[in-house]
């Protein structure tokens, strides 16, 4: 059985302006796909194309309008206490820090939210801050770090209660050529180790050619493409044959010749 399995997700929301009617703009529309346990997957797509969106379902932080989805035998939204305690959810524009205290306080508090025993927390923090490099951060307020440094601290809570999915919403946003490198060896190497099944959505081309050799490209609330990266680039490339393609910085340029060919 797959670990995640999701049939005809749809979901829509109603945006009011000012002196105009209100529009109902799709967000996702039918969206199907199965994952394996362990897996590496790279969920990419433009602005607006729904990959938050998508993310904020599979957590249960949104319920779709239609359609199943089914994660580790549990229904997200339905129920939520027992599915949160077996995920980590990291968003890179937000923070699951308090803001005001040192990283240790918010651990601290996760510890008791996930009714970590303090053996397990122990361990475990000590093992994630020393593979993250973070030691020196922990009794530093949160507002006085740093993107990189308090990326790499978000990281740490997702991780801290061993969860089997991990879900990262562009969590390389903003940082810099070594903070990246850092927290892609990190991630690899945690999927390796532990399992962790792990799903990424980013703007940058090279974080998923780093990590993933699974892609799924959402535009316009569907999937547009679920499959291998390689075939992914080779065949919507603009740069032919094969073996002068180039790594792409940027997933647009992949986009809009999928969206020109398909029609969209």
């Amino acid at each position: 059985m797959p670990q995640i399995e999701l049939c005809e997700i749809s979901k829509s929301f109603t945006v009011r302006r000012k002196k105009a009617a209100a529009q109902v703009i799709r967000a996702l529309y039918k969206v199907s796909f199965t994952i394996e346990e362990g897996a590496l997957i790279g969920l990419i797509g433009p602005n607006g194309a729904g990959k938050s969106t998508l993310v904020k379902v599979m957590s249960g932080i949104l319920t779709p309008e239609g359609g199943t989805c089914v994660i580790s035998g549990r229904v997200p939204w339905k129920q939520r206490t027992a599915h949160v305690a077996e995920i980590g959810v990291v968003f890179g524009q937000r923070s699951q820090l308090w803001w005001d205290v040192p990283p240790n306080d918010s651990y601290d508090l996760l510890k008791d939210i996930y009714a970590i025993k303090t053996p397990a927390f122990n361990k475990r923090l000590s093992e994630l801050t020393g593979a993250m490099d973070i030691g020196g951060l922990l009794n530093t307020p949160v507002r006085q770090l740093s993107l990189g440094q308090r990326m790499r601290c978000e990281i740490v809570a997702a991780l801290l209660h061993s969860p089997k999915i991990l879900f990262l919403d562009e969590p390389t946003i903003g940082l810099d050529a070594v903070s990246k490198l850092a927290l892609r060896d990190f991630l690899k190497e945690e999927n390796k180790k532990s399992g962790v099944t792990m799903i990424l959505t980013t703007h940058d081309m090279t974080d998923v050619e780093a990590l993933c050799s699974r892609v799924m490209v959402i535009g316009r609330g569907n999937i547009l493409y679920n499959g291998n990266l390689e075939t992914l680039k080779q065949t919507y490339s603009s740069e032919k044959p094969a073996e002068v393609i180039q790594i792409y910085q940027n997933i647009d340029e992949i986009i809009a010749n999928m969206y020109r060919e398909m029609k969209i």
